[in-house]
């Protein structure tokens, strides 16, 4: 049965430009980037001029039937407010993008303003990064609650990704009670195979708090396809806050460096511990009626050259 499959966590840039923790992140060639002192594969070989733009995920998003994306930020892919400004112009009905402020230097509350004003409809917090040895930033001060404030009066989504474990969840709990009608969605799954990620998940128990599994694959990347932790996470959170509360997410396209773009969700098709009805949850229904995805695109499936 053909249900519409949306990826709540994918990455866009046109160049990584970045410092975190006073370390460069840098594009090189051949999908290479300078990270934090080292070489990483960041992007698959023949993307090698490192732009890994909207149209190179579209083409990825057709071959695997993938409806629509919400495309997140981070601070180690540099801002890119100014190029997914033009994405989500160029293509409304396939993505949602989230407008990045940096919590890291004070003077991020008019930032957001001007997102805001700017037609962004998510705003990205990477809080795990305010967390370094020499410093720890809070979700409670006085301007990250100003932006919270402002964000749920405006109805903006707040994307965030927090530290391993359950470090800034007590943080978390103070803001979703403060602003009950702040929608977020956390990423990475809570973290799942650290230590105390159910406490991430459980904060899905309050109304206006989804989970999405950006990522998932990459943490259960020793296990490799079809990641049968990473399922059996999926089943823990279900237990813990119900299947309504969780969303698909690939981590794109830092995860297909490892495995392809439909592999990245294909293996909860095929796991047979999950229900159909909840595989069209998870993979789709739960973010479309969150992010509020309309019009969307039905994608055919088109057989591969080696199929009869």
């Amino acid at each position: 049965m053909y249900f519409p499959v949306i990826d709540a966590h994918a990455h866009l840039w046109l160049r990584q430009d970045a410092v975190v923790e006073g370390r460069k992140i840098r594009t090189l060639t051949n999908g290479r980037s300078e990270f934090m002192g080292e070489v990483r594969q960041m992007l698959p070989p023949f993307i090698t001029d490192g732009r890994n733009t909207a149209e190179i995920l579209v083409s990825n998003m057709d071959y695997a039937q993938v409806s629509a994306a919400v495309i997140t930020q981070e601070y180690i892919d540099g801002n890119q407010n100014n190029y997914l400004h033009g994405v989500q112009q160029q293509y409304p009905d396939r993505f949602i993008c989230c407008g990045l402020i940096d919590a890291r230097r004070p003077g991020y509350f008019r930032h957001a303003e001007e997102l805001i004003q700017q037609g962004f409809r998510a705003v990205k917090i990477p809080a795990q990064r305010l967390i370094t040895e020499n410093c720890r930033i809070r979700l409670t001060t006085d301007e990250m609650m100003d932006t919270f404030r402002l964000m749920e009066k405006k109805e903006i989504i707040l994307s965030i990704d927090l530290a391993e474990g359950s470090q800034q969840v007590d943080e978390m709990k103070d803001v979703i009670t403060e602003y009950p009608g702040l929608k977020i969605a956390i990423g990475h799954f809570g973290m799942a195979n650290r230590n105390d990620w159910e406490e991430q998940i459980k904060l899905a128990r309050y109304k206006n708090v989804m989970i999405e599994s950006g990522g998932i694959t990459w943490l259960f990347h020793e296990e490799f396809y079809p990641f049968p932790g990473a399922v059996r996470a999926i089943k823990k959170a279900t237990e813990l806050v119900g299947i309504e509360k969780l969303m698909w997410g690939s981590d794109y396209p830092r995860t297909i460096v490892a495995i392809t773009y439909k592999m990245s969700y294909d293996f909860v098709v095929k796991s047979k511990l999950l229900t159909e009805k909840e595989k069209s949850m998870f993979l789709g229904k739960n973010a479309r009626n969150f992010f509020g995805f309309n019009n969307l695109k039905y994608i055919p499936y088109i057989k591969n050259m080696y199929e009869n």
